[in-house]
């Protein structure tokens, strides 16, 4: 029988706790970490206490991104607000994300996934599904992969992972989050109407606040609930994802592990900045697109990543804004190409009616930086190589002796914009579960 897992890094309290590994028929894991346990990990000072990783407290506007234990059990939600969240938790500690921190745990687990299986599909940045059904010959059951992978991450990361194992993806998520923290949960097609069909149906991927509370109008708050109710209804009331839903219930998905291959655990690296004073012709733009591509590449470079598209956002004074893409030739992580796509979109799709306010570059459809490459006759790959060289020269030099170290000549031709540091913020964006289908 095959074996699905999946694993979750989990808040971390002041214990270790932390990913989720489920496995069946096919063995599926989601694999990254938990912003708030790597946090602990790194704040020892805060064992015991409830904290959230959120924006900066300063700004109102700020969300939590994820809670330990003791926060949720306090009222701590993610998505809240900040002024929300400290309501709910008045001695809640939040600290700002650290991406680069994150991705880092990411990439070390992936290298411990990769011992047991090929099959590794992330879902968000602390997630991720692992079929192992080959390696159990080798390697032993689900069960017993899941608890070497347990102990290893611990050992290894000082951090825990909660597992959930089925023969199906959304099963083996839900065996995640049933025992937590550091806990392995396996629904079989023996045990799961006992255990999953009891759980509310929100529980089940992609029944959000609003179809929670369309199901529940019509009595369906559970599962089994779900699963046993007419599909032809439930497309009436839900349209498609009705049926999707009904499927999940009954744990007939049969999606695949999608191989890792060189999908990038993320699909997308941005940054983006209000500018200190309005924007008001090319040059203004271009200083400040600059800043933001040397960013989004830099960052592209340091976790090895690649991008096929860039976009970039714009919002005017008048706080009317849009955003545009334009998919690249070839994946790329060079400044300049990241530029050069950046201020043609601008260049194609603003008319300069209003002054500019905030401005954004985005890397999207990200892929490993080693994905083999077609080669471009009318492009001199000898000029590539140049820029690729030079790009990590400026990077190890800015490393060293920071950003201001190093600088082109043109940025200086505004002072204020040319101080700003756009290496401060990104925002990375996770892989879906129905991402590429």
């Amino acid at each position: 029988m095959a074996a699905i897992g999946f694993i979750r890094l989990e808040p971390y309290d002041g214990k270790l706790s932390r990913t989720v590994l489920r496995g069946g028929k096919d063995s599926n894991a989601l694999l990254l970490p938990d912003y708030a346990s790597v946090e602990m990990l790194y704040h020892p000072e805060y064992a015991g206490c409830p904290m959230a990783v959120g924006g900066d407290p300063e700004a109102r506007h700020g969300i939590i991104l994820t809670a330990n234990y003791i926060a949720k059990k306090k009222g701590v939600k993610t998505g809240q607000a900040l002024w929300q969240a400290k309501i709910a938790c008045s001695d809640l500690v939040i600290v700002p994300p650290r991406m680069d921190l994150y991705l880092k745990f990411s990439s070390m687990l992936r290298e411990i996934y990769g011992e047991y299986t090929n099959l590794v599909e992330p879902y968000g940045c602390d997630e991720a599904w692992l079929d192992v059904t080959d390696s159990t010959v080798l390697k032993g059951g689900g069960r017993k992969i899941a608890e070497e992978i347990s102990r290893r991450v611990k050992r290894e990361l000082g951090i825990t992972v909660s597992i959930g194992i089925s023969w199906n993806k959304i099963f083996a998520k839900l065996g995640s989050d049933y025992k937590k923290p550091d806990g392995i949960t396996a629904f079989t097609k023996e045990n799961y109407k006992e255990l999953l069909w009891r759980l509310p149906a929100a529980d089940l991927l992609y029944v959000g606040r609003s179809t929670r509370n369309t199901l529940n109008r019509y009595g369906i708050k559970t599962i089994g609930e779900l699963a046993l109710s007419d599909p032809k209804f439930l497309e009436r009331l839900l349209g498609k994802m009705g049926l999707v839903l009904y499927t999940f219930a009954n744990g007939w998905d049969e999606s695949p592990v999608s191989p890792q291959g060189y999908e990038a655990p993320v699909k997308s690296i941005g940054n983006s900045t209000t500018t200190p004073r309005d924007l008001e012709n090319n040059l203004d733009v271009q200083i400040v697109l600059m800043a933001l591509a040397e960013s989004v590449a830099a960052r592209l470079r340091k976790h090895g990543f690649k991008c096929k598209v860039v976009s970039i956002s714009i919002r005017d004074n008048g706080l009317y804004s849009f955003s545009r893409q334009k998919k690249l030739e070839r994946p790329t992580d060079i400044t300049n190409e990241i530029m050069k796509a950046a201020n043609e979109l601008f260049r194609e799709h603003y008319n300069w009616q209003h002054p500019i306010r905030s401005l954004g570059v985005r890397a999207e459809s990200l892929v490993l930086s080693d994905i083999p490459i077609q080669f471009n006759l009318f492009v001199s790959e000898e000029q590539r190589e140049k820029q690729e060289k030079m790009d990590q020269a400026v990077d190890d030099i800015r490393r060293r002796f920071g950003y201001f170290s190093v600088q082109k000549a043109f940025m200086y031709q505004d002072k204020a914009l040319a101080s700003l540091d756009a290496q401060s913020s990104h925002t990375v964006h996770p892989i879906g579960y129905f991402n590429g289908r």
